[in-house]
Parts: structure tokens; C-alpha cells; sequence
């Protein structure tokens, strides 16, 4: 009685935190100007001095986990800090924001993960390859800019991926990083980098290369292994 007991209480907890979840995201959907919001957010992580890396980083987990596009912080950190401290601050909270995100869907809203992932037909097809060549699909969906990160960080969780691959596979957010964070340290202060047009500069042709070459590397990749997990359970469903 007692262990069912747990486990009823563990399933309650998972629930209350799963709908704590969609709330949050929900509230956070319906905000009227998350743009403005993140830049006061910026300039009050500016105003910190030694404890704004912090509070960057913290918020940025808080952003990823929550679904809001984290392009703008990105953008902010190469104000704040620099191109280095920028893309180092950048780079530790979006693993860190991915990997909590990983642990949530995998743990505690697998069902509601399922829920936003079903019928996507893309996501059939990585899934199938994560399977047998899970780091470099993590790897290369990070590299590609057509994936949505956010809601993918959640739906690695649903995989058969291994939290050290998925780990490794973050390693492909460094070119996008570096791009971003250099794009925001052009724009000279935080008032401009909701407005920042794209800036064709030699770093950031090869970011944009980078992103067009793991498009179409990934695309090849999880194409071939789905057909070739296909061919093989047709074969088992004919054999005798």
C-alpha cells in the first residue's frame, strides 16, 4: 500500500508540475511586449555589475525553458559583454536552459511533449535516427537554423538519446552563438538590438554557411536512416 501509494503521490506531482508548466507558457504566450520586457530585463542585468552574468544566465534558462525566442538575449550578451565573455555567458545558458528542458520532457510532461510533437512528421523522422546515430542528429539539428530549439530541447527528452550524447550534440550551438552574440556586439547598446539588421560581415557568411550546410546534412542524414528503419521492419514483417 505503501509504495502505491508514492508512486500516486509521485504521478499527482507530475501532473501539478506539467500544468504548472502550460500555465507559465500560456501567461508567457500572451504577454503583450516580451521584446520590451527582455530589454529592461537586459539593462537591469547591466546595472549589476559583477552579478550580471548571474542574472544573464538565469534568465536566460528561465527564457529557454519557457519557450521565448532566445535571439534577443543572445544579441544582449554580445552587448554587455563582449564577443568572448558574451559567447562563453551565451553557450553555458542555453546548455543549461536545453538540458533542464531535456530532463523536464523526459521526467515530468513526457505526455504534454507527446501531445505538441504528434503528427509532426519531421520529428518521426529524428526520432528514428536519434535512435542509432543520436549525437550527430543532436549535433546537426543544432547547427541548423530550422529546427525550433526550444521545443526541441523538450522533444529530445521523448527520444531514445542519452543525456551524454545530447550533451555533446549542444556543441553544434557554438557557430550560431558566436554569430549572434558578434551581431549584438556591433550594435553598440541594448536600445538598438531589437532593431538590428542582419550584418553581412565574413563571420557571418560562415555562421550562414555553416547553418545552410547542416540543413541539408541533416536532412540527408535523418532521410536515409528512416528509410533504412523502414526497409528493415518491412523485412521483419515478412520473415516467417
Amino acid at each position: 500500500m505503501a509504495k502505491i501509494s508514492r508512486h500516486r503521490l509521485k504521478v499527482k506531482l507530475k501532473l501539478m508540475l506539467g500544468g504548472l508548466l502550460v500555465a507559465i507558457l500560456a501567461i508567457g504566450a500572451t504577454s503583450l511586449n516580451l521584446q520590451a520586457l527582455l530589454q529592461t530585463a537586459l539593462i537591469w542585468v547591466d546595472s549589476l555589475g559583477f552579478w550580471g552574468p548571474v542574472a544573464f544566465i538565469v534568465i536566460y534558462n528561465l527564457a529557454t525553458i519557457l519557450f521565448v525566442p532566445g535571439v534577443l538575449l543572445t544579441l544582449g550578451g554580445g552587448v554587455l559583454f563582449g564577443v568572448v565573455l558574451g559567447s562563453l555567458y551565451v553557450f553555458i545558458s542555453t546548455s543549461l536552459g536545453a538540458t533542464f528542458a531535456f530532463l523536464i520532457g523526459r521526467y515530468l510532461s513526457r505526455g504534454w511533449v507527446r501531445r505538441q510533437v504528434q503528427g509532426n512528421i519531421k520529428f518521426k523522422a529524428i526520432n528514428q535516427a536519434v535512435a542509432r546515430e543520436g549525437f550527430k542528429i543532436v549535433f546537426l539539428t543544432r547547427l541548423s537554423p530550422i529546427f525550433p530549439f526550444n521545443l526541441l530541447n523538450y522533444a529530445f527528452g521523448i527520444t531514445q538519446i542519452s543525456l551524454k550524447d545530447y550533451l555533446l550534440g549542444s556543441l553544434g550551438m557554438i557557430p550560431g552563438t558566436l554569430m549572434y552574440v558578434y551581431l549584438g556586439s556591433l550594435a553598440g547598446n541594448l536600445a538598438m538590438i531589437g532593431s538590428q539588421k542582419r550584418v553581412h560581415t565574413p563571420l557571418a557568411w560562415v555562421c550562414y554557411t555553416a547553418g545552410l550546410v547542416a540543413t541539408i546534412a541533416v536532412t540527408i542524414l535523418v532521410t536515409q536512416i528512416s528509410r533504412k528503419a523502414l526497409r528493415q521492419k518491412a523485412l521483419g514483417a515478412d520473415a516467417p
